[in-house]
């Protein structure tokens, strides 16, 4: 089996080489996944509205955090779903298991933030 010749890579230019990759996915990402968009766009509403709300430090790092787990989420759901694609288009019950439960993840990380959001402001 052939490894990738990135990881050799060591320190700085393997921490270089890693933000890059990053960038390359997010913008993959925005690029071609319709539900990432739609979560950074409410990321783009309520990330601000956690910072400016009179709450204390720990409130908003929750509420913050409850936004951003959504967009963490969202991107594995997105990379289980291309990597089962890549294998194969055919309908098959592992498959869609594995896509189903990528989404059951997405949906109960958007059932969070109402109810961290909640405890927050009225708890």
């Amino acid at each position: 089996m052939i490894e990738s010749p990135h990881k050799g890579q060591t320190g700085l230019r393997r921490v270089l080489n890693a933000f890059c990759y990053s960038l390359e996915g997010l913008k993959a990402a925005f690029r071609h996944e319709d539900a990432f968009r739609q979560e950074v766009l409410l990321a783009c509403v309520l990330l601000p509205m956690a910072l400016g709300l009179p709450v204390g430090g720990v409130g908003k790092a929750l509420m913050a955090g409850s936004v951003v787990l959504v967009l963490v989420v969202e991107l594995l759901n997105s990379a289980v779903e291309a990597a089962v694609d890549r294998i194969s288009l055919e309908n098959h019950r592992l498959a869609k298991r594995a896509k189903d439960i990528g989404s059951a993840a997405v949906f109960l990380t958007l059932l969070n933030v109402p109810l961290t959001w909640s405890l927050v402001l009225w708890g």
